[in-house]
């Protein structure tokens, strides 16, 4: 069952370096393992991401001391500080049973919803957003996530799949899913449509 808090972690790393960044991450999560954790390396950049499912507040103490030892031994290999969230489970159209899809890749799909339209929104994603998803067998995972502390605050979707990425995004890329975001672009999305943004990720600790 996916884990009700998930803690978000990722960063550029300066070009040519992220084999050496990811190796050193590595290495140091397997000093101090957490059940769970995984380390992710965008398609798109030199962005590294690591998802790490928590129970309970009082665990962040802990993630902490490793980012600090991260820090220290990754800092001048980086192009950005990293970005955190600290994300609260809401629903899960498509379920897994380990606190977060271990399928080869994941893709974060983030919007801040218009406070107002709030409840709006979630009684409108059921019947668009989560009908496409469990109808689409390309998409393993979905999981709909709140954010509890973020810059980039709002709903995030953690999906996992198995397929090639050009697969899996032909499901977002449909007419009908353009009409689904056009939909929340012009009612709950906070910057219309253009605040929508989507990133694939693929497993890097397998």
């Amino acid at each position: 069952m996916s884990s009700t808090l998930l803690v978000l972690n990722e960063v550029a790393v300066a070009p040519g370096r992220e084999d050496h960044v990811l190796a050193e991450w590595s290495r140091l999560n397997q000093k101090e393992p957490v059940a769970g954790r995984a380390l992710y390396r965008s398609v798109d950049d030199g962005n590294i991401l690591e998802i790490t499912p928590i129970k309970d507040l009082s665990e962040l103490a802990g993630l902490n001391a490793g980012w600090k030892q991260l820090w220290e031994s990754v800092s001048q290999d980086l192009a950005t500080d990293f970005r955190r969230h600290l994300l609260d489970f809401v629903e899960a159209p498509k379920d897994v049973a380990d606190a977060v899809p271990r399928t080869p890749y994941v893709q974060l799909r983030h919007i801040e919803v218009k406070p107002r339209e709030y409840a709006a929104y979630r009684e409108w994603r059921e019947n668009t957003i989560f009908d496409v998803v469990r109808r689409a067998d390309q998409v393993t995972a979905f999981l709909a996530y709140h954010s509890l502390l973020s810059s980039e605050p709002g709903v995030m979707f953690v999906s996992g799949f198995e397929c090639e990425p050009a697969e899996y995004q032909a499901v977002f890329t449909s007419p009908e899913y353009q009409d689904i975001v056009q939909q929340a672009g012009d009612r709950y999305i906070v910057g219309g449509e253009s605040g929508l943004y989507t990133r694939i990720y693929q497993r890097a600790d397998v």
